[in-house]
């Protein structure tokens, strides 16, 4: 798995302050995967009248082992019962009524690298009416019922895990091998039903600053960052983890080298498997047009600025021009590139990332 990183970019403020960071999505024309994905979010971020929300779909752990044998059908399925669940849901007139579109980016990991698959849905609070003519927008900070959608969604994946078997698409080895007996895996598909599937709206994102925030973070980032790893001594790993049971205390865990490549292969994807996954009116096939209808509808039903109210101004020029527009020193202004070094130039100036410290005491 391949990444292209950007160059240095040197910025400063007219406080003074100057910063140097690493540009991991390179600030031009869509040509790699982070710039196609940062391109496609720019397009559904062209206006801010709507929220954006934020919808975690997980699958329960007794899924864990026949997932890790049978990684793309099992992921599939979950991209296809999350995005059917998303569509149905909305479009019923009882809950929006309304043609939505979104995107799908699949993690695999827990905090402490342990395997715990779930989908990060990133949504815009409306969609369009059946007949294209208007923006039907959600209830201000309320997308869709949690419980129908874990419902809907726990009652697809099980159909479609069945379908799986029938097909002859799954593997069962070690543990797992009695699952090959067409009696027991019922049995064990009953017992998954009893099972309350989670899932978990988050509160929405307070704006497109906040949404391309989060994709530069997590989009192509795989279990663990650099900035966790805080020792390697003696055959043994330290990093860092947030407890979430004790309301997100940072902590560390210490782990044999083994045991941490283990971890941390569990979340090898197949090769060319797609993680990130466009749907409704953000869909390949459609996404031009649909974009277009709803970014017109959206400009109708825009209010009137106050008098004397300054007009907000877009500025998505860059994904990191929003995501790094800020000064961190002094919290006002906005820093301005001055340079950008390219990887060869960072070496003579040993523009690196820094080193896990070897001592943390």
């Amino acid at each position: 798995m391949e990444f292209e990183i950007g160059p240095t970019i040197k910025e400063e403020n007219l406080c003074g302050a100057k910063t140097d960071r690493i540009s991991s999505l390179k600030e031009s024309t869509p040509s790699t995967p982070h710039n196609r994905i940062g391109y496609i979010t720019r397009l559904m971020l062209s206006t801010t009248l709507v929220e954006y929300f934020h919808v975690v779909f997980t699958l329960p752990e007794q899924l864990s082992a026949l997932a890790l044998q049978n990684k793309r059908v099992i992921y599939d399925l979950l991209f296809r019962a999350t995005s059917e669940t998303l569509l149905e849901i909305a479009a019923d007139p009882k809950r929006l009524g309304a043609g939505i579109g979104f995107f799908c980016l699949l993690h695999t990991w827990g905090q402490t690298l342990q395997h715990h698959p779930h989908l990060h849905c990133v949504v815009p609070g409306g969609g369009l009416s059946a007949d294209h003519t208007q923006w039907i927008a959600c209830r201000k900070g309320f997308f869709l019922p949690v419980k129908v959608l874990s419902r809907l969604f726990r009652g697809k994946f099980i159909a479609y895990l069945s379908k799986a078997r029938e097909d002859n698409q799954l593997t069962y080895a070690g543990l797992l091998s009695h699952l090959a007996e067409v009696n027991e895996f019922n049995s064990w598909l009953r017992e998954l039903w009893q099972v309350e599937w989670v899932v978990y709206a988050k509160p929405p994102f307070g704006g497109p600053p906040q949404v391309l925030k989060y994709l530069a973070r997590y989009t192509h980032r795989v279990a663990i960052s650099n900035g966790r790893l805080l020792e390697l001594n003696d055959g043994r790993v330290t990093f860092s983890y947030k407890d979430y049971a004790a309301i997100s205390e940072i902590k560390t865990m210490t782990l044999e080298t083994r045991e941490f490549a283990r971890r941390f292969l569990l979340h090898v994807l197949p090769r060319g498997f797609v993680r990130v996954r466009y749907y409704g009116f953000l869909a390949n096939c459609c996404r031009t047009e649909k974009l277009a209808i709803c970014r017109r509808l959206l400009s109708e039903e825009k209010p009137e600025p106050a008098s004397g109210a300054a007009v907000p101004q877009d500025d998505l020029q860059h994904d990191s021009a929003i995501v790094r527009t800020i000064c961190p020193h002094c919290g006002n202004g906005k820093m301005n590139i001055i340079e950008k070094l390219s990887a060869e130039k960072c070496m003579e100036m040993s523009l690196i990332f820094p080193v896990p410290a070897t001592n943390t005491s």
